[in-house]
């Protein structure tokens, strides 16, 4: 039986807007009231798992999720038609309008963490939505990528779909959890790096001082717990809080992983000499084959750089015939420093090829090629079990991008998040696209 990992990419939304609704976010809060293409970025996003595809890496989309969120406006207490809500809760609320027209759903890195069927004691893919209850507008995804999960992996003979954490253990997705392993098939060690043990104040070590931390360290074990994975070869590392200050917001920002490769900055975690003494010896424990760890000084890319080139929101992938790629922004290509390490990485036959990818619409609201994609490692058995209409073929591609051009707005400012308008097109152009993918009355408007 052979064991695949699919990238399951998210579509940007045709409402997607620079709100700057993620304090901690520094790209986000710098682009806050920019004008956005939501075309541009959906597009953008359809070439980077487009071009993946063609090179023989397994793909698949998930659609946005319906916005805006007009539930949230009534629970706010504002009444009346659809427009009346935009058209008051522009006038009293702005910042609950923003949130309910976000379209930060396409991050799909923060849609749930994954742990595959050679890591769990029922050998079922286990998944954990996200409750993402650090912020407003991300709390509202939670019970639709529920839904959504139980429709795409409905078998529960091999799938285990988990409901979302409480509120309070507060649970950012697979951008906290990184799994190693040989290959696919082996039983991989998982690393959940969290932010914080204790509500912030509380905590008896170091905090950060400037940004919260998202992540707890009581949701990444409960995670742990409810995909029954083996506690010998699962890690619970934290943060480094001054990187969280420095805009490190998930660990995703500084660390990534795949196979036997590690590839980290010296500010990822509290106590990185630690860290890597743990990954290293639980690795070894369990595994012959060596693991790489690729530890990148402040002084070959400092925080700074890592942060605003995004280096490590690449996306570490193996093509079928064994190269390794990483699937970086053009951020990465525009800092000197970086393109320095990328090239010596490729001189040295660590990298085999590094592809950069024009990403700007979601990297100027703060996520890179790894925020906008779910890693899930599927057996064949697996992969028959799961609609086949999400995977990502050129005609499928196609189909996409004909789609986006015909039904999604070329700009999108704040003022527009006030014009009933935007539900029509935006429902338009969602209907459109579950008779594209075979999900038929996936939202609460086609019901």
């Amino acid at each position: 039986m052979t064991t695949t990992e699919f990238q399951f990419d998210g579509l940007v939304g045709p409402t997607h807007n620079y709100a700057g609704l993620a304090p901690g976010n520094l790209a986000s809060q710098t682009h806050r009231g920019d004008t956005a293409s939501p075309r541009a970025a959906v597009l953008q996003g359809i070439d980077k798992a487009a071009t993946l595809a063609r090179l023989g890496i397994p793909q698949a989309v998930l659609p946005p999720h319906e916005r805006p969120h007009l539930d949230l406006l009534r629970a706010a207490g504002f009444t009346g038609t659809d427009a009346d809500l935009l058209h008051a809760a522009q006038r009293h609320a702005p910042e609950l309008l923003a949130a309910a027209w976000s379209a930060s759903a396409m991050w799909t890195a923060n849609a749930a963490t994954v742990s595959p069927a050679p890591d769990t004691a029922d050998q079922r893919l286990h998944l954990s939505p996200a409750n993402l209850t650090s912020a407003l507008h991300r709390s509202l995804e939670a019970p639709f990528t529920t839904r959504l999960l139980r429709r795409i992996f409905a078998d529960d003979t091999r799938f285990a779909v988990h409901d979302p954490l409480p509120a309070a253990l507060t649970d950012e997705g697979a951008a906290n959890h990184t799994r190693l392993a040989p290959t696919h098939d082996n039983p991989g060690i998982e690393i959940f790096t969290y932010g914080t043990a204790a509500p912030r104040g509380t905590s008896p070590g170091p905090e950060p001082r400037r940004f919260n931390a998202r992540q707890r360290l009581a949701a990444s074990q409960a995670v742990a717990r409810r995909h029954q994975l083996d506690p010998q070869r699962t890690l619970f590392l934290q943060q480094h809080p001054d990187a969280i200050d420095a805009g490190v917001f998930h660990n995703d920002v500084i660390a990534v992983g795949d196979t036997d490769l590690l590839l980290l900055h010296e500010h990822a975690y509290i106590d990185t000499d630690d860290a890597i003494s743990q990954i290293t010896e639980t690795w070894n424990r369990h595994h012959a084959q060596p693991l790489i760890i690729l530890r990148v000084h402040p002084d070959e890319v400092s925080l700074e750089d890592a942060v605003s080139s995004y280096l490590f929101n690449s996306q570490l992938l193996r093509t079928p015939d064994g190269q390794r790629l990483i699937v970086c922004p053009e951020n990465c290509r525009q800092s000197p420093a970086v393109s320095r390490l990328l090239e010596d990485w490729q001189t040295q036959g660590l990298i085999h090829e590094a592809l950069f990818f024009d990403l700007q619409q979601s990297m100027s609201n703060g996520g890179g090629p790894a925020c906008l994609r779910l890693r899930v490692v599927l057996t064949d058995h697996q992969q028959a079990a799961i609609p086949q209409s999400l995977l990502l073929t050129e005609r499928r591609a196609a189909q996409l991008r004909d789609w986006a051009h015909r039904t999604y707005p070329e700009t999108l400012t704040p003022d527009d998040l006030a014009d009933p308008k935007l539900i029509t097109i935006a429902r338009d152009a969602l209907d459109e696209l579950t008779r594209i993918l075979n999900l038929s009355n996936l939202y609460d408007f086609q019901r």
